[in-house]
């Protein structure tokens, strides 16, 4: 091994430099197909059966990614990831990085509302609980942070790869990345002209149109437009109205400008926008409609309550009666991104600005019935406005890799979370909470509406909206000054070092709006107008006024449950972070290196948007990690592994605390309700990956992860102390594929693609059945082992110009029940959420 020298002068001041920097790819790393000439290490007599088998071998180990910031070979990179080719997504028939999720052990994204998903990478989970708080999984197109989750789960449309880089890359990628990142890159403009188009049809109609088209408009601009449309008329129908959900309705398009302005700067300027517009998640009921029975003196109808967990219906099997009046989800999207990057002879300088605005609705069905005793719905109402400027510098030589910059982030959310009942359920409410309604029925608005009936009057108390919602806004800034420097230390042994300072800023209000029920208050007006509200008031021995007080005031979001009504409160932190990382990695041969990383992870503090005057601590994540990538030219196999270990300090999750009254942290109202909690979390894991191709026509796939995640300090929302506990998320998750190629039929060639997704059961913990992950009934399971197949079969012209494609998605037609809710225990109607079935259809593409 031959050291090179260096003089310790030139090495402190490039120290000094590369302690200070990070990513953001430059504009001229973009993923490539591998290169078709022969492997590294092939000698001049190697034979030709040896150059074919080291061909393959290039092809397993050769894609470009930008994931440390640089263009790299993906072998090359010292770092846990997954990539996720076109070809990848093609095979699979996704159309967003949700259907990829089976296909990436380690990764979860529950998708039952677009608008609201949840990503969890190695254990650690992002979930839209409120613009609070920030994500742990930072999701990221061509460099750009995808604001929150309301805009971070878009529809594929023109995507060259998808880097899937697992634990913390605060040093790299920024703040919300302290579980990992998704990295999305799109493709660029080209020299010549192109054009791609793909129809599909399957069942539950969908139909899913898409279409690209890359214009050169002289030697130095080149205009690339693709758009997209995907609809289906839904797989569950609801039994009373007959409205269908579980459809798509999705359409998009993008357009990306590319100006040489000069022979080493260059301007790329893309717009993105997407619109959504479908029915909600649908929440089926576990209540019989047997069960409802009325409930005297009230007159009520009411299932049993508490809930009988012994006669819950399984919700695979079970009808669907959805009644959310002005149901739906929807979301508008718009993004601009301007990049120039300009060569030196030293390095380059990228400026990347980027401008994301998108609005979102999300009112959904929260009871699982029909029935306008027990009515519930409840939104989520989100607008966001942000804006991103980074600034960042590279360059490389014999002795160093280095990247610097600066970036600045702003955002602007509001939200409002809005809960939907009626002047029925609010009487339910009183029921079974045992409120003190002071009359003899415990009802409010069913005992005054008999005693109006009771004299013949012509005047209706129940059946009235009744909504409740409190407001949040939310103004951030974000400073950091990054850099990252690979050392090499010998021809053999890279020495990285990087940091990222970061400075948060955060204002945050809350605003509990009086409750509004127009028509009761139309109501209210006449009755007090004719003096029939002081009659019923002195009949019920109570002051006018008092009774006025009830029917008006909140009955959900109280002063008394910590929520002061028409009350602004607000709230302002700053929080700065240091995050670090260190990997040695050392190159055995051409085709075998191993590493060893440390590195620290950060997500900015918080607030719980319906905990009214809440601050949540910093996340922060240490990380220890070793691995080795190699590749076996003998054998066509690539195969990568790693192990690591870390300690997650603050992480926020979003629990349901029941709300049992006298229990820690009730607030007295006996209705469950969504909030944070926050842990001390320790795992352990380990990474595998292979890739085989045996001859040029077969290739196996095969990816473990394995994770053993548990509490070291937590304790639930009713007071069951966690400590020691598993943290609920499965030990394994595997995939295995293969594509097969068979050549001259019908004068093309036929492409099998086989895709199968595994993961192990739930790890239950003390808390785990409060939460619906576990067993909740013997009548079904929850939190089972799951797996998940795709097949396709396609007939491609040589060229691949022409392709017709038959797909299955779900194979073997696996159900799954994602998560019973037991928000509504309250009114004796948890409900569950369950997976799609099986699709299939039939594809045709043409390329020109």
């Amino acid at each position: 091994m031959t050291m090179r020298l260096r003089p310790l002068s030139v090495q402190l001041r490039l120290a000094l430099l590369g302690g200070t920097m990070l990513l953001v790819p430059p504009l001229s790393a973009w993923a490539t197909d591998a290169p078709q000439n022969a492997g590294a290490g092939q000698t001049a007599s190697a034979t030709p059966d040896a150059k074919k088998s080291d061909k393959n071998t290039t092809e397993l180990g050769k894609i470009t990614v930008t994931a440390q910031s640089r263009t790299q070979e993906m072998q090359q990179v010292p770092i846990a990831l997954q990539i996720v080719t076109a070809k990848d997504i093609a095979s699979v028939t996704a159309t967003d990085i949700s259907q990829m999720q089976y296909f990436v052990p380690g990764l979860v994204v529950t998708t039952t509302q677009p608008t609201q998903p949840g990503y969890t990478l190695r254990g650690i989970t992002t979930e839209d609980f409120g613009i609070g708080t920030e994500p742990a999984v930072g999701v990221y197109v061509d460099g750009v942070y995808a604001d929150r989750t309301g805009g971070s789960l878009l529809a594929f449309n023109d995507i060259q790869r998808i880097e899937v880089l697992k634990g913390p890359q605060g040093t790299l990628f920024g703040r919300n990345a302290a579980g990992g990142a998704i990295s999305i890159v799109t493709n660029e403009p080209s020299d010549k002209f192109e054009g791609d188009a793909t129809l599909r049809y399957g069942n539950y109609g969908e139909r899913y149109a898409y279409g690209l088209v890359n214009i050169p408009l002289n030697k130095d601009m080149a205009l690339r437009v693709s758009a997209y449309d995907n609809q289906s008329d839904g797989w569950i129908k609801d039994q009373a109205t007959g409205q269908h959900y579980g459809d798509n309705g999705d359409w998009g398009t993008r357009a990306v400008f590319r100006w040489n302005l000069t022979p080493e700067t260059r301007v790329l300027l893309s717009w993105d926008h997407e619109k959504l517009n479908q029915a909600p998640q649908a929440a089926v009921g576990l209540v019989p409609l047997s069960d409802f029975t009325v409930r005297q003196p009230s007159g009520l109808i009411l299932p049993p309550f508490p809930a009988q967990s012994s006669t819950y219906l399984n919700p695979l099997n079970a009808p669907l009666y959805n009644d959310a009046v002005g149901a739906d989800e929807r979301r508008r999207f718009d993004g601009v991104t301007l990049t120039v990057d300009h060569n030196f002879a030293w390095g380059s300088l990228t400026s990347t600005t980027a401008w994301r605005n998108f609005d979102t609705f999300n009112l959904e069905d929260s009871d699982g019935t029909a029935n306008v005793d027990t009515y519930l719905a409840t939104a989520n109402i989100e607008h966001n406005n942000s804006f991103s400027q980074e600034f960042k510098l590279s360059g490389s030589n014999d002795l160093l890799d280095w990247v610097t910059g600066v970036s600045w982030y702003s955002e602007q959310a509001r939200q409002g979370n809005q809960v939907d009942v009626n002047t029925n359920s609010i009487d339910t409410l009183a029921v079974n909470t045992g409120a003190q309604t002071g009359t003899p029925t415990g009802t409010l608005f069913h005992y005054f509406q008999s005693m109006l009936d009771a004299y013949g009057l012509p005047y209706n108390l129940l059946g009235d909206p009744w909504t409740e919602q409190i407001n949040n806004n939310g103004n951030y800034k974000s400073y950091a000054v990054f850099g990252d420097v690979i050392w090499h230390l010998s021809d053999k042994l890279d020495l990285t070092t990087g940091a990222r300072f970061t400075h948060d800023e955060r204002d945050f209000t809350w605003f509990n709006i009086p409750r509004q029920a127009p028509q009761l208050d139309n109501t209210l007006n006449q009755l007090q107008q004719a003096g029939i509200l002081d009659m019923a008031a002195a009949m019920a021995g109570i002051p006018t006024s008092a009774l006025l007080n009830a029917f008006q005031s909140n009955e959900i979001f109280t002063a008394s449950g910590g929520a002061p009504v028409n009350t602004l409160v607000s709230a302002h932190n700053t929080w700065n972070d240091f995050s670090p990382r260190a990997v040695l990695s050392y190159k055995f041969t051409p085709d075998v290196m191993a590493y060893f990383s440390v590195t620290k992870g950060y997500k900015a503090g918080g607030y719980e948007s319906l905990d009214i005057g809440s601050h949540f601590a910093p996340e922060k994540v240490w990380n220890y990690e070793a691995g080795i990538k190699t590749v076996v030219p003998e054998y066509n196999l690539l195969f990568n592994g790693s192990v690591y270990y870390y300690r997650y300090y603050n992480l926020q999750e979003q629990v349901l605390n029941p709300n049992i009254t006298g229990q820690p942290g009730s607030n007295g109202t006996g209705i469950p309700y969504y909030t944070t909690s926050v842990s001390n979390e320790a795992a352990k894991g380990v990474d595998l990956e292979a890739q085989w191709q045996p001859i040029e026509a077969l290739k196996f796939n095969a990816n473990v992860a394995y994770i053993s995640q548990r509490y070291l300090q937590s304790t639930a929302p009713d007071g069951t102390v966690l400590n020691g506990q598993p943290t609920g998320n499965p030990l394994w998750s595997a995939t295995a594929g293969m594509a097969y190629t068979v050549h001259n039929v019908a004068n093309g060639n036929v492409v099998f693609n086989f895709q199968y997704g595994f993961r192990s059961k739930t790890r239950c913990n003390g808390e785990s059945q409060i939460q619906g992950t576990c067993q909740t009934s013997p009548n079904f399971q929850v939190g089972t082992a799951q797996r998940h197949a795709n097949a396709r079969l396609d007939w491609q012209t040589p060229d691949q110009r022409w392709d017709v494609g038959l797909f299955v998605n779900n194979v073997f037609n696996e159900r799954y029940i994602g998560i019973t809710n037991l928000t509504t225990t309250v009114f004796g109607t948890p409900w569950a959420v369950i997976d799609p079935p099986r699709t299939y259809g039939v594809e045709l593409r043409v390329k020109f």
